[in-house]
């Protein structure tokens, strides 16, 4: 029996539409140029940290020991109740899932991860402190954060036994409890500040320098948190080897072209390269502001804030000699960084969610739609231009970020509050 021109029309136009939707064949190997690019973003090319010139305790693992405790002690804050984890939870890669943190209060900014963190010269997402150590004492001062003083950290320092004997082993003695006021701080509300303007010069030089010590300790905890190795890792690594591009399925037909995507197309290699999946630079993309907040100036103020910190690099806490400040000394300080914020990680990216400074994305689904679309920023200019890229093309990048999660390289001791069960 003839079909009908009709039926015929139709089967030709399901072929055709099944024929423009069939994927493109994969090649069977990726260039010389791309197979030396994925390489680039395995663990395997991770350089050594190199130590931090300003923390003579960085790499001594009795000061990672005190970190560790300190970290989960939830007695450094103004309530008790507000721990460092209490914002950077270990099972989810030290973020906390919320659009914005909440400590002792409602915060200003998302909580990044602090997985591998310790790569990166600048913290916070403007930068505004140039050390892992001086970064962990800002919030232990902000009255949203944790906001207990100076004061109550060195005096839990000093009266603590456990603490004590820590400290005195690092860094020798400590001024006696009874003569730290708990509650002094230049940093806090007016009845800390003339509690701190009172005290004799130099007990404030003693309670500064164990504050300083205090983060430095933390900076040592925190710089045991590295990412571990995932499939992609093993893929870039075969890919490295001969260049094939199937590589015993360790990704996906989807994942595969997402890398792809990653490299090439979707441009996100421009920001998101190296092992760490980022150049630890600050860029505007044009993200609206945290509602009921001014757009942040970002990078712009970021770095003349680390340049007034005390505890910077260049400051008396520091163990560093001025010629070892030069990130901070020579950062780039001009107009087109108004709006511009640190590149993330994307490692365990699908564990950080919500995603940029503001939280706004709840999905790693509405980011790839972001950069697809590149809006016009409120401040400064948006550096990302629009992709335009396919509906099927952003699912396909999506699979490929979910494929760069992985459990962290990371001793059980590293990740668990002290004393729990292992």
């Amino acid at each position: 029996m003839s079909k009908t021109p009709a039926v015929v029309g139709a089967l030709a136009l399901a072929g055709l539409l099944i024929w423009l939707l069939a994927p493109a064949p994969l090649p069977e190997r990726w260039s010389d140029s791309e197979t030396a690019l994925i390489a680039s973003l395995s663990l395997s090319a991770l350089p050594t940290l190199a130590p931090d010139p300003g923390n003579a305790v960085a790499d001594d693992e009795r000061a990672a020991r005190l970190g560790h405790r300190l970290f989960f002690d939830a007695r450094i804050s103004s309530n008790g109740a507000v721990s460092c984890a209490h914002c950077h939870r270990p099972e989810l890669a030290f973020s906390d899932g919320l659009p914005i943190a909440v400590g002792t209060g409602v915060g200003q900014r998302n909580t990044p991860g602090l997985i591998g963190i310790a790569y990166s010269p600048w913290f916070y997402w403007d930068g505004r402190r140039d050390s892992q150590w001086a970064q962990a004492l800002a919030p232990l001062e902000t009255h949203f954060e944790q906001g207990a003083g100076r004061g109550a950290v060195a005096r839990l320092l000093a009266e603590d036994s456990a603490y004590r004997a820590m400290y005195r082993e690092l860094f020798g003695e400590l001024p006696p409890a009874e003569q730290i006021p708990r509650h002094a701080s230049p940093g806090g509300n007016e009845a800390a500040q003339s509690q701190w303007r009172s005290l004799d010069p130099a007990l404030q030089a003693s309670i500064d320098t164990v504050f300083a010590n205090a983060g430095k300790a933390l900076a040592a905890y925190q710089r045991k948190l590295m990412p571990g190795r995932g499939r992609f890792d093993d893929y870039a690594d075969r890919v490295a080897q001969d260049g094939a591009v199937r590589q015993d399925d360790l990704l996906s037909r989807d994942e595969l072209e997402g890398l792809r995507l990653f490299i090439d197309e979707a441009q996100c290699v421009n920001c998101h390269n190296g092992p760490l999946l980022s150049n630890h630079d600050f860029h505007n993309t044009g993200i609206l502001p945290v509602a009921g907040q001014m757009p942040s100036m970002g990078r712009f103020d970021g770095v003349e804030e680390a340049r007034r910190d005390a505890f910077n690099c260049l400051g008396e806490f520091s163990d560093a000699a001025p010629g070892q400040c030069l990130e901070l000394r020579f950062a780039r300080d001009d107009s087109e960084l108004a709006g511009a914020h640190k590149t993330p990680s994307l490692r365990n990216v699908v564990r950080t969610a919500p995603y940029m400074h503001t939280g706004a994305f709840a999905t790693l689904a509405e980011v790839l739609e972001h950069y697809n679309e590149a809006p016009v920023a409120m401040l400064g200019h948006n550096e990302a231009k629009p992709l335009g890229l396919s509906r099927r093309k952003l699912r396909r990048l999506e699979a490929f970020l979910r494929s760069l999660d992985a459990p962290p390289d990371t001793a059980p001791q590293w990740l668990a509050p002290p004393g729990a069960r292992r």
